[in-house]
């Protein structure tokens, strides 16, 4: 339902400020611009899910060879104490704790190719445990929440951006970034609790967050210790390394419990080839949406309007020029890069605006993004209050950037 009227807003403003350009401003070219952006939003959504059809194939083969194997299960067992308190409608040992741990995981490190299709096979696993099929259960949404918050420690693609751009040291943003998705992850971790009544003060859920804390800063502290230009060198082998090792080991699994893996591989590639084609028209939807918002100047009059707030009142406005990556961020993953690279393209890889746009694209998801294509693959379309929560992670992240931005750059 929110979804509906959000989508149904970008339309609405869309046309309001359109008509406002061409009657007061004469800009007979504006609603041109907004055609073109719709059929260029639905040929992008067209082309992400076709895109995503080999990734989500491949990966989805991997698990179902994991399944079979037993590595699955032994994932959820491992997960079960902490994931027990976050997912208690999820019975105990059942595969979804196991595809929601790898989900988890693979976002960990950045790898978003391999968190998708996992991601996507868990809302399956959880909507055969949901019991209103077409409205989201508590499960659902903290899963997507925890989603949409960002939840990434190693960010190697921003870091691969920067050095392309010339930024003397990429990875100087790593430790800015990694506080920032964290506490975007952290306050969407609460906010759910919140509203779901779990107790955050239950002994292994206040035992795995603390825990978390410490691990966060100890990773900051040795990143934070290792030369600037060996940060994105160890991130990304790590990150691969692993990878590779998970895939291995499934494909081990499954030859010790005397399987067809190629079979099982084959039957989960299938799986994937579907999801693929069953989340196209909830991503044209989405993009389309944004398209016209972008194009008709609506985000460019609210910047504006921003920066002579912030203006008033007297305060610093240097984070206003990062605005379009902050606010493009909930909407499109695509834009808020595109709203980077130009941030960056403009101001220069190594000034402020083009480190807060940097941070700003790592510390959390793209909400509409995540939900749309999330629910969609399994046919929700009553989000609940799932929304309201992922955009108040995303909030948290960006005042968290904004405030590590200022703390280690000015």
């Amino acid at each position: 339902m929110v979804l509906n009227y959000i989508w149904i807003a970008f339309f609405l403003i869309a046309f309001v400020v359109a008509a406002g350009r061409l009657v007061i401003g004469g800009d007979t070219q504006v609603f041109t611009d907004i055609i073109n952006a719709s059929f260029a939003s639905a040929k992008s959504g067209f082309e992400i899910s076709l895109g995503l059809t080999g990734v989500l194939a491949l990966w989805l083969g991997i698990l179902k060879i994991g399944e079979r194997g037993g590595i699955v299960q032994a994932f959820a067992r491992m997960a079960s104490p902490v994931f027990s308190k976050l997912f208690p409608g999820i019975p105990k040992d059942h595969p979804a704790t196991g595809s929601i741990f790898m989900n988890f995981s693979a976002n960990l490190l950045g790898l978003d190719n391999a968190a998708t299709p996992m991601g996507l096979k868990a809302m399956q696993q959880l909507q055969e445990l949901n019991q209103k099929k077409g409205s989201a259960s508590d499960a659902m949404i903290m899963f997507l929440c925890v989603n949409a918050s960002g939840l990434t420690l190693i960010p190697v693609t921003i870091m691969m951006y920067r050095a392309q751009l010339g930024a003397a040291n990429p990875s100087d943003v790593f430790l800015p970034i990694l506080l920032a998705t964290f506490t975007s992850t952290l306050v969407a971790i609460i906010a759910v609790c919140v509203r779901q009544r779990i107790s955050l003060f239950q002994r292994t859920l206040a035992f795995f967050l603390g825990g978390a804390i410490l691990f966060v800063v100890g990773l900051a502290w040795l990143f934070y210790a290792l030369p600037q230009d060996k940060v994105s060198l160890y991130s990304t082998l790590f990150a691969n390394t692993l990878l590779f090792t998970i895939i291995c080991g499934f494909i081990i699994s499954g030859l010790r419990k005397k399987i067809n893996v190629y079979d099982a591989f084959i039957e989960g590639a299938k799986e994937g080839f579907h999801t693929a084609v069953t989340i196209i028209p909830y991503l044209v939807a989405i993009l389309v949406g944004v398209g016209i918002f972008r194009a008709s100047g609506a985000m460019d009059f609210l910047i504006d309007g921003v920066r002579a707030g912030v203006a008033a009142v007297g305060l610093n406005t240097d984070f206003v020029e990062a605005l379009p990556t902050i606010l493009m961020k909930p909407l499109s993953g695509s834009g808020a890069r595109g709203m980077m690279l130009d941030a960056m393209n403009t101001y220069g890889a190594d000034s402020f605006v083009g480190r807060l746009a940097s941070i700003v694209q790592g510390s959390c998801d793209t909400t509409f993004y995540v939900v749309a294509l999330y629910y969609g693959s399994v046919g929700i379309r009553n989000t609940r209050y799932t929304v309201t929560c992922a955009l108040l992670a995303d909030l948290a992240g960006a005042i968290a950037a904004i405030t590590m931005a200022y703390l280690f750059f000015t």
